[in-house]
């Protein structure tokens, strides 16, 4: 009986665990909501010694509060025609100080107005508001608090085709949607400084942070100190991860990964249905085939190879030549089109990057010791800056030619 209790106990903990990174703002309509609430006290020990994260727990609510990913490793908020804008970004943050110390109720009118003197009281020039580029990003930003329960239509509704609506406000819920105090910050980089700082955990925290939100950790994206620590403690927090997460690590010489044999954690599916996911799986395929690189067991690991130029156009090129008829118009008739498209996919997955300086490419540089020198070196080629380069996680798909299935 003891050990059953143990099983089931550890089940629901690690399922509370899945639900809060999948969805880091839960609502009581959650299907974990309830483990979330159960085992709230060692939910905060766990992500707040683990990870480094904070977690809050109120009877409306649980917020998990992240920390920042480095530049370019993020994902965009998605409104029904793409990702957020910059201006669509604007407007959430303007919109969130408004409603911070706003009432509880309001008219959407005085919202649009008070949204339109902050942005003045913060320099902001919004140009002409009732051009439909401005009315469709601040709708966006709004529909975004509506998702997030932070404003509640008890009449009328935030789209743009409305003329007035009235509105209520979470007023709890606003003061924990932002990742850091803002009294913490006089300035914007001052906040996004401290909403993205690794916290007391240091190298632990910042690279246990990585292998969760990314799809892959590379070894020449981290200094020395969190080199060193994924060295040391990368089998035990291999346990880790599977006991507390339920996530596989794959680990290599040239960085690590965390695999979900579910499929739930990921806001990508890959491989995945469409033109785009279809031609990024066969592209990568290609050109592992074509680019494979020579593994070396002296010296440092070879993160990835660059691209020859025209290589990933004549891929596609080809591609497009047998599958017209399957993929989508808008692609096949526009190869550009496509090409970014795949590109950009399969940058998110850290499987193509570009070429440039890396962490430890600059550790390097300033010549601290010999060791990180040679850590450096030649990891990604010696291609020029901005050159697409092969990442050494697209190895996974290269059974795909022999064998016509997802290799791992």
């Amino acid at each position: 009986m003891a050990d059953e209790h143990d099983i089931a106990l550890a089940d629901e903990r690690r399922r509370a665990v899945r639900a809060l990174l999948n969805s880091p703002l839960l609502h009581p309509g959650h299907d974990e909501f309830p483990l979330v609430r159960r085992h709230a006290d060692w939910l905060k020990s766990w992500f707040g010694q683990f990870l480094g994260y904070r977690l809050v727990v109120e009877a409306g609510f649980a917020r998990l509060f992240k920390a920042g990913l480095p530049v370019g490793q993020g994902r965009p908020l998605l409104r029904p025609t793409g990702p957020f804008t910059p201006r669509s970004y604007t407007y959430l943050a303007l919109t969130t100080a408004v409603l911070y110390a706003g009432p509880e109720q309001l008219l959407l009118s005085q919202l649009v107005a008070d949204i339109r003197s902050a942005a003045v009281e913060a320099g902001i020039d919004l140009g002409d508001v009732d051009r439909p580029v401005e009315r469709r990003a601040l709708t966006a930003a709004l529909r975004q608090l509506v998702r997030w329960r932070v404003l509640l239509e008890e009449q009328g509704t935030v789209d743009g085709d409305q003329a007035e609506a009235l509105l209520s406000v979470d007023r709890d819920l606003v003061t924990h949607l932002l990742a850091a105090p803002i009294g913490r910050a006089g300035t914007a980089e001052e906040f996004i400084a401290a909403a993205s700082a690794a916290g007391p955990g240091g190298a632990r925290h910042t690279v246990r942070r990585r292998l969760v939100e990314c799809p892959v950790l590379y070894v020449d994206d981290l200094t020395a100190k969190e080199r060193a620590w994924l060295r040391k403690e990368q089998r035990r927090d291999e346990r880790s991860f599977a006991d507390y997460t339920g996530l596989h690590a794959e680990l290599r010489a040239e960085g690590a990964a965390l695999l979900d044999p579910d499929d739930e954690l990921s806001d990508v599916d890959f491989p995945g249905t469409g033109t785009v996911p279809h031609a990024a799986l066969l592209t990568i395929e290609a050109l592992t085939g074509a680019l494979a690189p020579v593994v070396s067991r002296t010296g440092p690991p070879v993160v990835g190879v660059p691209v020859p130029e025209g290589l990933i156009e004549r891929i596609l090129a080809g591609l497009v030549q047998r599958h017209a008829k399957r993929w989508a118009a808008a692609y096949t008739e526009n190869l550009t089109t496509l090409q970014d498209a795949v590109v950009d996919l399969l940058t998110q997955l850290g499987l193509l990057g570009r070429a440039g300086p890396t962490v430890a490419d600059a550790e390097a540089d300033e010549e601290v010791t010999a060791e990180r020198a040679v850590d450096a070196r030649a990891a990604r080629g010696s291609a020029p800056d901005g050159t697409l380069v092969l990442l050494a996680a697209a190895a996974r798909y290269a059974v795909l030619e022999r064998t016509g299935k997802e290799s791992g």
